[in-house]
């Protein structure tokens, strides 16, 4: 009998956790997003205030969680050279899109959360912002989906001798 290792765990893992980050940018960009950013500056409500939303509990748990994950697959899978670049190939392209995220999404967000604050930018121009905002957040988040798939190769690829024994 076949027993699972380590490595075949830890892309479980990660598999997982990155069902659980594509499940909360589904979310967003159903729920959230269509309506914080339809009616800027007076929907920014829905994050300002007493009562404002915030989701950044959530984001700043997934990342690291992820990110480890990844980690410990590479590491726990490094002998095996076919799963390795498949993990290597998912955490590369979750570094480049985190990075984008730090330097247009997230400061953007900022933006429209501060969207009363800002008198001088008209509502027409929160709207074009927001909508952009959201086309470019489509394309990160069909992106971040597609990148599930190296994963999902590797964990369905059988290691060889190492697990074995």
């Amino acid at each position: 009998m076949k027993r699972m290792g380590i490595g075949t765990y830890a892309l479980m893992l990660s598999v997982t956790l990155w069902g659980v980050l594509l499940g909360g940018i589904v979310y967003s960009h159903l729920v959230f997003f269509p309506v914080y950013l339809s009616h800027l500056p007076e929907s920014s409500v829905l994050v300002n205030g007493e009562y404002g939303l915030n989701d950044a509990t959530f984001w700043t748990m997934i990342h690291p969680l992820l990110i480890l994950s990844l980690v410990v697959s590479l590491v726990a899978n490094w002998r095996d050279r076919s799963r390795r670049n498949m993990v290597v190939i998912t955490f590369g392209v979750y570094i480049v899109v985190i990075i984008t995220t730090m330097i247009y999404f997230l400061p953007e967000l900022g933006q429209f959360s501060r969207s009363p604050l800002l008198p001088d930018v008209t509502a027409a121009e929160w709207v074009a912002r927001g909508q952009r905002w959201q086309h470019m957040s489509w394309i990160r988040g069909t992106i971040c989906l597609l990148n599930i798939v190296p994963l999902l190769f590797a964990l369905a690829t059988s290691r060889s001798v190492i697990e074995e024994g």
